[in-house]
């Protein structure tokens, strides 16, 4: 039996952790020596008739375990490609298993719900042969990296946000501040705070020719369609908060970009490492991910890997806004850190912010206390298990991981175990990628620079 499937290097705070990855290689075994496995090709469609796929094999009836193989592929699929309608391809009785799922009365019912917020459609489960699901038809946009010109970029997270002064590419401001956005029921909580900040930043520059950002949620034509920055917006007034970004555009009157902070984290890989193929891990108050594909673009995927599965324990923890166990928040984030408190023996009052928490673990870990090694230990090894899977979805070469988490002592201490993990039980995957992390100040404000350089300016700048 393949090794990988044999064992699992145990996370010390949780050592109930089923990792996606080995769950899934073991099941696809099974089912090729049982002689009896079919093809499952999951086809997603979203804006513009694009086309991602994800191909499998299943075993033909529809066993329990078939059943939660499939299931957790798609969620996967889903929060990683985007997409309004789902196509099954394979054995009828997995297609409607999934298709009673994914509805509005089924247990997927938030995922089913915030893809019809992303794209204005209700989703649809098509369930049909492996043959006739529709070829890949993906497109791919320009990933930024326009430096030249004095700009300034901002990082909007939900615990702090960050901006920046940049000219020709170097910043010479930068701040970061906490806030509180998602208990503020007042979208001019929201602006006043991104208002101010950019006024802050212009003053270091002798004018501002570009205004780019980065934000938590799924953000498209510079309009917020989902983000949790904005839980606590009534809904009559949500149009109003969503459309905050066009608002600074008007009153500046220069060319403003607001991309997914994934996608942004991603970007400034690539600018810092002048490569492509690079997937950005943010562990901030969530996880943020971003991809820019082997070409160069980006691909216009969702890459909202904070709700796709990770950990197949039926007992993991459950994230506190979709409902679902096991899914990347709960792993790679402030959330995490939190999460393992009580196992780490590390008490905190109870009125303490996530991020309060996460500083309080971080001065922990820089005295050497082992209670808070074994939480960045823990986390290693999720993210030493995880960068398979995230590899059987995405074609990255580096992988950047940055963000609140990641900082300071407790970064090493992460980047160490999953790279043991890596070369000790997934070598084919080790052997063609790279872990980069940035140096200390771009870890915590290169979100910041990078969404600077989104907006092409077309008129001469000197």
């Amino acid at each position: 039996m393949n090794k990988m499937t044999e064992s699992v290097v145990p996370a010390p705070l949780d050592p109930d952790f089923q990792p996606a990855v080995l769950c899934c290689r073991k099941y696809v075994d099974a089912a090729r020596a049982s002689g009896r496995a079919v093809p499952l090709v999951i086809g997603l469609e979203r804006e513009n008739g694009q086309i991602s796929r994800h191909e499998t094999l299943v075993l033909p009836d529809a066993a329990p375990a078939t059943l939660r193989h499939v299931e957790r592929l798609v969620k996967f699929a889903l929060w990683a490609c985007g997409g309004w309608k789902i196509y099954i391809g394979g054995p009828r009785a997995i297609g409607e298993f999934i298709r009673k799922t994914y509805s509005v009365r089924g247990v997927r019912k938030f995922d089913c719900g915030l893809m019809a917020t992303a794209y204005g459609k209700k989703l649809q489960v098509v369930v049909t042969t492996a043959q006739k699901v529709p070829a890949g038809t993906e497109s791919q946009n320009a990933a930024g990296g326009h430096l030249k010109g004095c700009r300034i970029g901002f990082d909007l997270g939900a615990s702090d946000y960050k901006v920046s002064a940049v000219i020709d590419g170097s910043a010479v401001f930068t701040e970061e501040a906490p806030w509180n956005p998602q208990n503020q029921p007042n979208p001019e909580y929201h602006y006043h705070h991104l208002s101010a900040a950019l006024h802050r930043a212009a003053a270091h520059l002798p004018r501002v020719d570009a205004i780019g950002g980065s934000s938590a949620g799924i953000i498209v034509d510079n309009e917020i369609r989902v983000a949790s920055l904005l839980r606590a917006i009534p809904r009559k007034q949500f149009q109003k908060a969503a459309s905050l970004f066009k608002r600074i555009q008007r009153e500046w009157n220069v060319p403003v970009v607001v991309m997914n902070d994934g996608d942004v984290t991603a970007l400034a890989g690539a600018l810092s490492l002048k490569a492509r193929g690079v997937l950005g891990l943010a562990m901030g108050s969530s996880e943020a991910a971003g991809y820019i594909t082997p070409s160069g673009g980006l691909p216009g995927w969702l890459s909202e890997l904070a709700f796709a599965p990770v950990d197949y324990n039926p007992a993991a923890a459950a994230d506190e806004w979709s409902g679902d166990r096991g899914v990347g928040a709960a792993y790679f984030s402030q959330q995490a850190v939190n999460r393992l408190l009580p196992a780490a023996g590390i008490s905190v009052p109870a009125k303490m912010t996530l991020a309060d928490r996460l500083k309080e673990v971080q001065a922990l870990a820089a005295k050497g206390d082992p209670r808070a090694g074994k939480i960045y230990e823990t986390i290693g090894i999720y993210l030493g298990y995880t960068i398979p899977h995230y590899a059987d979805f995405y074609q990255f070469r580096h992988l950047l991981i940055l963000g609140r988490v990641t900082t300071g002592h407790g970064g090493d201490i992460i980047l160490n175990r999953a790279r043991n993990i890596l070369k000790n039980e997934f070598p084919e995957v080790a052997a063609r990628t790279k872990l980069h992390v940035p140096d200390e100040k771009s870890r915590r404000v290169g979100q910041a620079v990078a969404a600077a350089s989104l907006p092409m300016v077309r008129k001469n700048l000197v």
